[in-house]
């Protein structure tokens, strides 16, 4: 599978790019080799005039939300070198901003592939799990030295489970209006994220990315590679492991109406909710090693871990399944079977996290 090439914004639209890319001595942009990325942000991707490969984005939101999201960014920058240990974290390299602009320049790893696309193939393999668990090990046991933002991330919300402003209401379609509808009137939902985000408050708080996806891994050359750093501040470490368990929990529950990994045909089965359940927990076991590895990876450079670090990484990993539900319903006019039962799977995970460390893969410390 190759990897998507996306249209980029158009560049005249905005002429501080190339400004911004000749005050850093590398050349204008050729317009030929331009590609962008997805996501909330704008992306140029291609070579400049002097045949540098460049990544240029264009951070998009509210005033408020931009410069915050900058400041974050900004900050990791400025510690990145304190939270190195024996080079086990990589990112890609900052060569300059514009904060007026809202845009920052990084290096480009060419012919890097996606850690989603990875997934999507399956050549994510346990190497790069145990890989990106020492990254992220190494990165929550970084002491560094400047102050960081230690207000708590946006989601989960009380205040959105209470109900969704008008606002935002305008911009949600009905897949993500029924996602919302379908946590809120599920009290014992509400109590246990406000139960979950009452345990984070009194939890260590630990240089933390706080956005960790597989869509946020570049591997290249076997290295793997962090990026998007624009929510990175003092957090619960449970954030950004619950983070990455809950993206192999996701797709395992994706997997139900696959074949992936079947010894017998797709069509033979019918999808009675038994079957479902089956087939969602021989799904999740054939991923499972995929947050095994990441987690001894992440213990075998971390060993100051608290008691309930596991269970709080276990809730968090059931959140970010409910989060992608809304993220994905983005798309629908109404959810399916297979996100109800992606939600089903992560309030379980979420009300009960003693009870599915052990099955995720948190196995108990030493």
């Amino acid at each position: 599978m190759q990897q998507t090439a996306y249209a980029p914004p158009d560049l005249d639209a905005v002429p501080e790019v190339d400004t911004l890319l000749q005050r850093l001595g590398i050349g204008s942009f050729d317009r030929d080799s331009l590609t962008s990325a997805p996501g909330r942000n704008e992306a140029w991707k291609g070579t400049t005039a002097s045949g540098n490969a460049v990544f240029v984005k264009r951070l998009v939101g509210s005033h408020a939300d931009v410069q915050a999201r900058f400041n974050r960014l900004l900050q990791f920058q400025d510690c990145a070198g304190e939270l190195q240990a024996e080079g086990l974290l990589h990112y890609p390299k900052l060569l300059g901003f514009d904060r007026q602009a809202a845009l920052v320049a990084f290096e480009c790893l060419e012919d890097a592939q996606s850690g989603s696309l990875m997934m999507v193939e399956e050549t994510f393999d346990d190497s790069l799990a145990f890989q990106a668990g020492q990254a992220i090990g190494t990165l929550h046991a970084a002491s560094p030295t400047r102050d960081l933002e230690t207000s708590p991330p946006a989601l989960p919300s009380l205040d959105l489970l209470r109900g969704i402003p008008e606002k935002m209401l305008d911009n949600c379609s009905f897949g993500q209006i029924s996602a919302w509808g379908l946590m809120q009137k599920d009290q014992q939902l509400v109590d246990g994220i406000a139960a979950l985000l009452q345990a984070e408050s009194q939890a260590p708080r630990v240089p933390s990315h706080c956005d960790l996806r597989v869509d946020q891994f570049l591997i290249k050359n076997e290295i793997l590679y962090i990026a998007d750093w624009e929510e990175f501040r003092l957090a619960d470490p449970a954030r950004d492991i619950g983070g990455f368990a809950g993206e192999w929990l996701y797709r395992s529950i994706l997997d139900i109406v696959t074949t992936r990994g079947d010894t017998n045909s797709f069509t033979d089965f019918e999808m009675t909710h038994d079957v479902i359940v089956q087939r969602g927990v021989e799904k999740l076991e054939r991923l499972r090693p995929r947050i095994v590895h990441f987690w001894d990876g992440y213990r075998s450079v971390r060993g100051d871990i608290d008691a309930q670090l596991r269970n709080r990484a276990t809730a968090f990993a059931g959140w970010h399944t409910l989060d992608r539900l809304t993220a994905s319903a983005l798309r629908s006019v109404r959810l399916s079977g297979i996100e109800r039962a992606a939600a089903g799977v992560g309030r379980a995970a979420l009300l009960q996290p003693e009870r599915f460390a052990a099955t995720l893969g948190f196995e108990e410390t030493a």
